[in-house]
Formats: C-alpha cells, structure tokens, sequence
C-alpha cells in the first residue's frame, strides 16, 4: 500500500503511539484524519500538521463517532486506505483479592474499550475501503490494530488488560481471512514496555526497573519504533493476518 497520497485513520492518535503514527504517516506524504476523546491535544496535534491533518471528536466505543471519523477520512484525497487503532486503557486488578471480587464492570468497560472499540474502527473502516478502487497491487486498503505482549504473558492483576488484548489478537486471522478477497489486509501489533503516557507516570526508579527486564535493546521502545512498523506494515503486501511482538525479545514475569 502507497503511503504517499493516501487518507489514513488513526484512533487514539491524539498521544503516545496514536501521535508517533499520526507524524510518520503525515510525514510519509499521507492525509491524516486523528480520532481521539481528547480535543485538545488533537486539534493542537492537527493544527501543528496544517495540511493534510485534521481532527474527529470520537470514543471508539460509539458507531455514530467512528462512522463520522471515517467518513471523513474517506472523503479526503485518496480515499481511506489505512486504518490504525491505538485507543486503549488499562486496569489493575485480580480476579479475587482482600478486597472481594474483581468489578465486573470495570472488566465490561476494559472489554469495551479495547476489543469492542477496536472491532467497530475495524468494521467501519473496512467498511469503507471496500468502495475503494483496487491499487495496482489489488489492494484497497490495510488495517492495523494494536494489541499487547499482556495477551500472551499477561501478568498478575492484568486479568482484564490480558482479555482484551488476547481478544485483538483472536480476531486477527479471522478479519484478514474475511476481508482478503476484497484486497483488505489485517494485521496487529502487539507493543512490549513503550515509553507512552500510560507509563510516564511512574516514577524513574519505576521506569528504569521496566526498561532493564528488556533484554535488547535494554530500554523503553519508542512510539516512533511502533509507528515505523505500522508504515513497514502498510508498505508490504505479505504482511496479513498476521501478530507482530515488538518488545526487544521481553517476556513478561508473573509480576
């Protein structure tokens, strides 16, 4: 898929990843449609950008916001052809503790959010790149979610974070598979410790504890490494259906 051009999407692309992807994407010569709850880092993200950059209000949760967002990126020169979705959120909690059992609705919220959210950009946005015509590579479009290492290590107290990112990983192959004869690509990518506002929070001793587990490069990612691999991603037709672990080789201990 040619970045070069083309309308892209990106949910949660106010901050952290979101922001890393929206300026390489943009940069990359693309039209960039930023959908996020947070108006005024968007319209300041955008604003920043000027041409070819423009901010949508949307909770990745609500259809009629999404569908809004994506319509609006359909509508931008070349059509919607690339969909990113780092809206996310995070919860601590075990499944029973001191406290009694784990809030179901707080698991239903981190559900909704972060699987839920994720399906309805993914169907919306599929939605529209089927009106696209194919490229000369029969593509017409190329969607990338983001999960977790927490899918596949998930740790103590991540019982709701594990679900949902387990559940972006689950959909993958299935999604690619229903959108492969329309020339739609699918594929995840699951971040290890990034150096995101989720994390920037912690205190330095905290943060350097998480960035010395990391086995190479012994650090923090970068949301400028994510964003690299969500335009590798775009770039290369082979890619579908397909986890990517971007984490230095980390493998999360139990805590």
């Amino acid at each position: 898929m040619k970045i070069e051009g083309a309308s892209a999407l990106v949910a949660g692309g106010a901050s952290g990843l979101g922001a890393a992807t929206v300026l390489a994407l943009h940069e990359a010569g693309a039209s960039v449609v930023i959908a996020d709850l947070n108006t005024e880092l968007g319209e300041s993200l955008a604003g920043e950008l000027g041409d070819r950059a423009s901010f949508a209000e949307a909770d990745v949760t609500d259809p009629d916001a999404v569908g809004a967002a994506v319509e609006a990126a359909a509508d931008a020169d070349g059509g919607l052809r690339i969909s990113v979705c780092c809206a996310g959120v995070g919860w601590v909690g075990r499944v029973a503790g001191k406290d009694g059992p784990h809030d179901v609705e707080i698991y239903r919220k981190v559900i909704e959010v972060n699987l839920i959210g994720t399906f309805n950009v993914l169907r919306l946005a599929c939605d529209a790149m089927n009106s696209n015509e194919p490229d000369e590579g029969d593509e017409r479009g190329v969607c990338v979610n983001t999960a977790s290492i927490a899918a596949f290590d998930g740790q103590i107290g991540q019982i709701a974070y594990s679900s949902s990112k387990g559940g972006v990983v689950g959909m993958t192959l299935p999604a690619a598979r229903d959108m492969a004869s329309r020339g739609i690509r699918v594929a995840t990518i699951a971040p290890g410790t990034f150096d995101t506002p989720m994390l920037g929070a912690l205190p330095q001793e905290q943060r350097d504890a998480l960035a010395a587990g990391i086995p190479f490069p012994r650090r923090l990612g970068k949301p400028e490494e994510y964003a690299s691999l969500v335009k590798e991603i775009a770039a290369n037709p082979m890619i579908n259906g397909e986890t990517i672990r971007l984490d230095g080789a980390l493998r999360m201990p139990p805590r």
